[in-house]
């Protein structure tokens, strides 16, 4: 399996002007490859593969050493392979009928990233005094800030250096071995999905919805009004724009944070997990949720728990919610109730969140087809 490891990289003024060097050339590479696919299709209707590009490029990077010679080999090919991504999405897209937008032409401030083969121009190393150091060509060997270890048996494959505002990271994506599956889960759990609670356990439990976005809208108002007072462009435009950026960087990194411990978390109790399959375009397209649901990150929630899961044994299965909250967990009977209904009261005598009442059901339904064995007891 793939993982991949984000590390805080410590830069010196002469290593980040050389790694905004190598960003800026780099981005160059990928505008001219996107000029020289658009030209070709455009005077002769033919398309430049992968292939012809890398053949090109190479050639152009040994009479210009001096230009393109910053560039590694490997970094130069993942640059084509970038753009014929691209090229790829926007063809498929296009055949089912859609109208994707034609891959564009990269800005200063829209190529923050260059990737390299680990052992290629780009290594991570310990020195002799412990400190963990990452070896750039024609940059130097950079800090890293190596606050988790790299798994025993893990092989680095690549790495990609990022720019965030003005901090640099590094992301080592390494082959694991896969976990052995485990056959009978000990403890099972059911979860419901929402933006109320975000998510509602079959055990009772209820993760309310910190709203990250919320907290922060009268900071960032605040400093968008700042921002719109000054000249485009100017000094203090900027400025103000850093600050934006800033604060919109400090939410998404607050979401990721919770999600990370408390899908941790959750792999760490349970050997079967029980999920509620919802379709998120519903929620983010709606006109009053799609800001909730931006905010919520569900997808995140679930993108980690899966990734996660499949390092530690523990399965997890996706379970279509039809009718889980109609539905009593204690008798089966269907009582039928409006979205504004928080509390479900069956004719059985069972009084319970509704949402937690839709998790035991959704882990009912996946203990039917025969993953966990025995009986549920509810606490």
């Amino acid at each position: 399996m793939i993982r991949t490891y984000n590390y805080r990289l410590f830069t010196s003024a002469a290593q980040d002007a050389a790694l905004d060097r190598l960003l800026w050339r780099s981005r160059n590479v990928y505008n001219a490859a996107l000029a020289q696919r658009r030209d070709a299709w455009e005077s002769e209707k033919r398309s430049v593969t992968y292939t012809q590009q890398w053949a090109h490029f190479r050639d152009e990077r040994r009479a210009n050493s001096e230009t393109l010679g910053i560039l590694n080999a490997t970094c130069l090919q993942q640059l084509l392979r970038r753009l014929d991504k691209a090229f790829s999405a926007f063809y498929r897209r296009y055949k089912k009928g859609e109208m994707p937008g034609y891959p564009r032409f990269k800005g200063r401030n829209r190529f923050k990233s260059i990737e390299y083969r680990h052992g290629d121009g780009c290594k991570l190393r310990f020195d002799s005094a412990g400190r963990t150091m990452l070896y750039v060509q024609n940059v130097g060997e950079v800090k890293v800030k190596y606050h988790r270890p790299v798994p025993d048996g893990a092989v680095v494959k690549h790495v990609v250096i990022k720019r965030v505002l003005d901090k640099w990271y590094v992301s080592l994506m390494l082959e694991l071995p896969d976990a052995e599956p485990v056959d009978v889960p000990t403890d099972c759990v059911g979860i419901d999905v929402g933006l109320t609670s975000l998510l509602a356990l079959s055990t009772g439990e209820l993760v309310e919805n910190p709203r990250w976005l919320q907290r922060s809208l009268a900071k960032l108002r605040r400093a968008q009004r700042c921002m719109s007072r000054r000249r485009k462009g100017s000094g203090g435009w900027k400025k103000a724009g850093y600050q934006v950026a800033k604060l919109h960087q400090r939410v998404a990194n607050q979401r990721r944070d919770f999600w990370h411990k408390k899908t941790t978390e959750l792999v760490s109790r349970y050997g079967l997990i029980a999920i509620e399959d919802l379709t998120l375009a519903f929620m983010t397209q709606h006109p009053h949720l799609a800001k909730s649901a931006h905010d919520a990150a569900l997808g995140m929630f679930r993108s980690l728990l899966e990734q996660k899961a499949g390092s530690a044994a523990v399965r997890v299965a996706a379970v279509n919610p039809w009718g889980t909250s109609q539905e009593c967990s204690g008798c089966g009977a269907v009582v039928k109730k409006d979205l504004s209904v928080r509390v479900h009261r069956c004719s059985c005598g069972l009084v319970l969140n509704r949402d937690v009442n839709a998790a035991r059901n959704i882990l009912q339904r996946e203990l039917g087809h025969g993953l966990c064995l025995g009986a549920i007891t509810w606490q």
